[in-house]
């Protein structure tokens, strides 16, 4: 595959001619959810009472397996450099079964953080993470609607999953549902087989689906590590992540303190679901017409405006103008960072370099929830943190700019 983002083909006929790689993707990045906080969370109250455990020590806990699980991810991450992602994807997805099913089995309070790792690493980790670097690498020149597509999963997933199981939660045992992700996971491996049974290889795309990064060349983990680019990318990496989890992490705490039922507040969330896809399916458009150079120094931008509608929320209209801006973020995060990699680095070792900026997103997402939670603890008002966390965004943006405006110099001129 030739060309850039400059002229890509028309939206029926790339739907038509790449429907059974878009289907896998999105099929891989709907089965993350069960290693996402968004799913884990509901069984919260669940597994506290059921282990004994009190809002710190199950933060911890979630911290811990995370923590780790991105540190796992530095090297898993690379596998995907070697092995096809029909391969690499059936196993993780057996491994994500697995994972759920000890969630459902586990009778000791010692194993909970293993099982918490497991479910990070194959779920939000390893299984998104295949289905990215898949469509990174094997479209250019319509990139980012590829990566708009496939991520539709994981907002199918925020959509649905909750509502289901939490209803279900009302007739079945949390155990017992747990049981039923690890078989839905585990029916994701023959239709991922069949979806991908014509899928090419990264020795075979070589000639025709490379593209090269910043100074025409393909660049290693090791060589975009000591590249300043990738350091000024970090703390809009981490902040998302961060922040983001935690503001869902911490929903119930923050319904409680504003005068809220927690259902009122989750009511909301479909807003945020709804605005979420749109953003993202616009962003992958524009990310083929404009470039990921041009758009993703101000994508987080609206997150500004998103953590200050939270701080400052008097009534539950406000909260709901938060997550419009925080969901056009969101959305847009499908695809500018996960096109940028591939933009600025190149297509040969993506895999691995694409590790470690998952494996900082999932650091973000252990370290947010217990950032928030101790500064609860210590008496810092949640609203009042997130005005902090306005600012933080702010910077995160500069820094983005910064490093941008340094290295789009160097990218390879259109073909």
């Amino acid at each position: 595959m030739t060309g850039t983002h400059r002229h890509p083909e028309p939206i029926g006929a790339f739907l038509k001619d790449n429907r059974q790689w878009l289907a896998a993707g999105a099929l891989l990045t709907l089965l993350s959810s069960f290693g996402q906080t968004f799913f884990i969370s509901i069984f919260a109250g669940q597994i506290q009472d059921e282990f004994g455990l009190t809002h710190g020590s199950w933060g911890a806990m979630y911290a811990l397996g995370t923590t780790a699980s991105a540190l796992v991810m530095v090297w898993a991450g690379g596998l995907t450099d070697q092995f096809r992602a029909r391969t690499l994807g059936v196993a993780v997805l057996v491994m994500l079964a697995l994972s759920c099913l000890a969630m459902a089995i586990n009778p000791y309070v010692i194993v909970l953080p293993i099982v918490i790792f497991a479910l990070r690493l194959m779920g939000q980790g390893m299984t998104s993470h295949i289905a990215i670097v898949a469509m990174a690498r094997w479209f250019v020149a319509t990139r980012g609607r590829a990566l708009a597509v496939a991520t539709l999963g994981f907002s199918l997933g925020e959509a649905i999953l909750p509502v289901l199981f939490v209803s279900l939660m009302t007739v079945l045992d949390w155990r017992l549902l747990w049981g039923i992700a690890a078989c839905i996971a585990l029916l994701g491996v023959p239709a991922l087989s069949k979806l991908l049974r014509e899928e090419r290889t990264p020795q075979s795309m070589a000639s025709q689906d490379q593209a090269a990064g910043m100074g025409a060349r393909h660049w290693t983990r090791g060589e975009a590590l000591n590249h300043p680019l990738f350091w000024f990318m970090v703390p809009a990496l981490l902040g998302l992540s961060a922040f983001g989890t935690a503001f869902f992490f911490q929903q119930a705490h923050y319904a409680q303190v504003n005068g809220w039922t927690h259902l009122s507040l989750v009511a909301l969330f479909p807003i945020y679901t709804g605005v979420g896809i749109g953003a993202m399916v616009l962003s992958g458009f524009a990310l083929d017409r404009f470039g990921t150079a041009r758009l993703i120094p101000f994508y987080q931008a609206p997150l500004v405006a998103a953590f200050l509608c939270f701080a400052w929320a008097d009534q539950l209209g406000m909260v709901a103008l938060g997550l419009v801006f925080f969901a056009m973020t969101t959305g847009a995060n499908s695809t500018f960072p996960n096109a940028f990699w591939a933009e600025f680095y190149g297509t040969r070792f993506i895999g691995s370099i694409k590790a470690m900026a998952a494996a900082v997103m999932v650091l973000g997402s252990a370290i947010g929830p217990l950032i928030t939670g101790v500064l609860i603890d210590l008496g810092v008002p949640l609203n009042t943190q997130y005005i902090g966390v306005a600012a933080y965004f702010i910077l995160a943006s500069c820094s983005m700019w910064t490093g941008i405006a340094r290295a789009r110099r160097t990218l390879p001129l259109p073909a």
